[in-house]
C-alpha cells in the first residue's frame, strides 16, 4: 500500500499528481516534516510502529471494477477531501476500529485506522460479501490482500435520535402493558363477582330447601308427592318365636328407597287373614299352621303389598344378635322382673337403658297380666329399632353376622338378601329416618277404618293397583244386614274366584252397595254384584277399603244362600 491512509482522520492526505500506466493514481510524497508532525499528534503512533522506523510507503493496489473502495474516494471515483478529526462528545478518545461506514442520519464518516504492525501470512483469498462497507475484495489477479477483516473494529457514536426512538418504544410498550393489565384485572373482578353471586344463590336455595320454603319442595308437598307417586319398597316380614314362653310376634320391615324412610309395621296376632281354601283365620294361628310361606302370602293379599321374604327370628337368635352388636340402648316403659325370685330385675324402667341379649329378649316378649297385646308389640318394635341402629349398613358385613348366628332361614330370604335388606334399614335407623307404626285392627280381626290411609296406603304401597292378569281380585265385606251374613258371602266370593280380604260389621242399612274407586274396576265390581246376586244398580263409584279393589256393603236386601228369608 502507499502512504495514503484514507481511514485515519489524523493522517495528512497527499495530493494526486497523476496516473500510472495501469490507470492508478500517483500521490505526492508526504514531506518528512509533515510525517513527524503527524507522529507527534498521533496517539497510536507509539504503539503501531517501532522506534526509528518510518512509515512504509507502498503503492496502492489496483481497485476492483476500476473504482477504489473505501473512504479515499466517493461513490463517483472522485478524490476525497481531507477531513478534520472527529471527537467523542462524551470526552472519550477514539478507539481503534476495524470497518468504516457512513452514518445515515448525520452524513459523517467513521474513522478507521489500519494497523501498521507486520501481520502474519493471510489465509486463502475469500471473496468478501457484497454490500459490506469498508471491506476490500480480493484482487482479480489472485494477489494477496493487504489487510484482514479481524484487524478492524467499529467506532459508533451515540445517537440521540436513536435513544429518543428507543424511549418512545419503551413508553408505548409500557402503555400497552398497563392497558392489558387493567383489562386482566377487570376480567378477574368480573369472574370473582360471578362466583360470589353463584355461591350466594346456591346458599339461598339450600336454605329455602332445608327450611321447606322452596316452592314445590315443602314438607307437605313432599308428603303428597310421595303418597301418590310411584314408590319402590323392600318389605320383609319377621316372626319372633318365643321358645320359652310360647307365642309369636309379627312385624313388617319396610324400606322405602324412594322417600328414604324405614318403618316397622306391627301386626296384631288377632288380625284376620285368609287361608289357601278361602277360610278366615288369625295371624297367630296362620303362623303356627301354614308356616312362613302361607302366612306371607296371606298378609300380602290382605294388605295389598308385595312381601319379598320371611325372617324367622327365634328368641335365642335375637339374644345372640344383641350380643354381637354389643348391646342396645333404649328407653323402657316397664320393669321386667327376673325369672328367679330374689334376683334383680332384668330390665329397669327408665331412659337410656343399656340391655344385653338376655334383657333385650325379656323386654321384647314381656306382657304384663291384663295388658293389651299392643303394648308388647310396641316393646318388640323398640328392640328391633335399637338392633338396626347398631347393625352395619354394609350388606356383606350383615350377611357375615347372620351366618355367624346359624339361624333357620326361609328359602325366600337367604343370608345375602337378608343382609342387604337389613343394611338399608340400618342406614335409615342411624340417620333418624325411621318410625314404628301399629296396624289398627278391630275386635273381630278386620282392618280398622283408618288402617287404609295411614298404613296400607301411605306405608305399604299407596294406592291399591289392579291385580295382575289372571290374578284374583281382592274383595272386602261390610255386613250391614244385621243377620251375620259375612261368612256366607265370603264362601260365595271365594268360590267365584275372588280373594276375600276380610269382613267387618257395619250399621244396618236397607240397600246393598258394591263400591269401586278406579274406573278400571267398574267391570269387576259388576261381576262381584252378579256373583252375590245383587242388582247391577247396586254398583257405585265410591271409596273401597285400602286393601281391596272392591268393597261390598251387604244391606237388608241381600239374600243369604240357603236362607228361607
Amino acid at each position: 500500500m502507499n502512504d495514503q491512509n484514507p481511514y485515519d482522520p489524523y493522517y495528512p492526505q497527499p495530493q494526486i499528481i497523476g496516473y500510472d500506466e495501469y490507470g492508478q493514481p500517483v500521490y505526492q510524497q508526504v514531506p518528512p516534516q509533515a510525517q513527524q508532525s503527524y507522529d507527534a499528534y498521533d496517539p497510536y503512533a507509539a504503539q503501531q510502529q517501532p522506534q526509528g522506523q518510518p512509515h512504509a510507503q507502498q503503492q496502492p493496489q489496483a481497485p476492483q471494477h476500476g473504482r477504489q473502495q473505501g473512504y479515499g474516494y466517493d461513490a463517483y471515483g472522485q478524490p476525497a477531501q481531507p477531513q478534520q478529526p472527529q471527537y467523542d462528545p462524551y470526552g472519550q478518545q477514539p478507539q481503534q476500529q476495524g470497518y468504516g461506514y457512513s452514518s445515515y442520519d448525520t452524513g459523517q464518516q467513521w474513522a478507521v485506522q489500519p494497523e501498521t504492525a507486520p501481520a502474519p501470512a493471510p489465509p486463502a483469498p475469500v471473496a468478501a460479501p457484497a454490500g459490506v462497507p469498508g471491506q476490500r475484495s480480493a484482487p482479480e489477479d489472485g494477489g494477496e490482500r493487504d489487510y484482514r477483516t479481524e484487524q478492524f473494529s467499529f467506532i459508533e457514536e451515540p445517537d440521540e435520535d436513536s435513544e429518543d426512538v428507543i424511549d418512545w418504544l419503551k413508553f408505548t410498550e409500557s402503555r400497552s402493558e398497563r392497558r392489558e393489565e387493567a383489562r386482566r384485572r377487570g376480567r378477574n373482578r368480573v369472574v370473582a363477582l360471578i362466583v360470589v353471586l353463584a355461591l350466594a344463590a346456591v346458599g339461598g336455595v339450600g336454605y329455602l330447601w332445608s327450611a321447606g320454603k322452596l316452592p314445590g319442595f315443602s314438607s307437605e308437598e313432599q308428603k303428597q308427592n310421595t303418597a301418590t307417586g310411584p314408590q319402590k319398597r323392600d318389605t320383609i316380614v319377621v316372626h319372633l318365636h318365643d321358645l320359652k314362653g310360647g307365642g309369636t310376634s309379627t312385624a313388617l320391615l319396610v324400606d322405602n328407597t324412594t322417600t328414604g324412610q324405614g318403618t316397622t309395621v306391627l301386626l296384631p296376632n288377632e288380625l284376620s287373614v285368609s287361608t289357601d281354601d278361602g277360610t278366615s283365620t288369625t295371624l297367630a294361628k296362620s303362623v303356627e299352621d301354614d308356616g312362613s310361606s302361607g302366612t306371607r302370602e296371606s298378609i300380602g293379599n290382605l294388605l295389598g303389598t308385595e312381601i319379598a321374604g320371611t325372617w324367622r327370628l327365634d328368641t335365642p337368635y335375637l339374644e345372640n344378635l344383641v350380643e354381637i352388636v354389643s348391646n342396645i340402648d333404649l328407653t323402657t316403659d316397664v320393669t321386667v322382673p327376673s325369672d328367679k325370685k330374689g334376683e334383680d330385675p332384668l330390665v329397669t324402667k327408665g331412659e337410656n337403658q343399656t340391655l344385653n341379649g338376655r334383657a333385650a329378649v325379656a323386654y321384647a316378649t314381656y306382657r304384663a297380666p291384663g295388658e293389651a297385646e299392643a303394648k308388647q308389640l310396641q316393646r318388640f318394635g323398640q328392640v328391633m329399632y335399637a338392633v338396626l341402629r347398631k347393625m352395619s349398613d354394609d350388606p356383606k358385613a350383615n350377611a357375615d353376622t347372620i351366618a355367624t348366628l346359624v339361624m333357620i332361614l326361609d328359602p325366600s330370604l337367604p343370608e345375602k338378601d337378608l343382609g342387604a335388606s337389613l343394611a338399608g334399614l340400618a342406614k335409615h335407623a342411624k340417620g333418624g329416618d325411621y318410625k314404628t307404626a301399629l296396624l289398627p285392627v278391630q275386635q273381630d280381626g278386620s282392618l280398622g277404618e283408618g288402617a287404609a290411609d295411614s298404613v296400607v296406603k301411605d306405608i305399604l304401597g299407596g294406592k291399591v293397583s289392579p291385580p295382575d292378569q289372571g290374578g284374583a281380585v281382592r274383595v272386602s265385606l261390610r255386613d250391614a244386614t244385621g243377620k251375620d251374613a259375612t261368612e256366607a258371602a265370603r264362601v260365595v266370593l271365594v268360590n267365584g274366584g275372588f280373594a276375600f280380604v276380610g269382613g267387618t260389621e257395619a250399621d244396618t242399612q236397607k240397600s246393598s252397595q258394591v263400591l269401586y274407586g278406579d274406573d278400571a274396576q267398574k267391570a269387576t265390581a259388576v261381576e262381584v254384584a252378579k256373583t252375590l246376586g245383587l242388582p247391577e244398580s247396586a254398583v257405585k263409584k265410591g271409596k273401597p277399603a285400602g286393601n281391596a279393589a272392591v268393597t261390598v256393603v251387604l244391606g237388608q236386601d241381600y239374600k243369604i244362600p240357603g236362607s228361607k228369608k
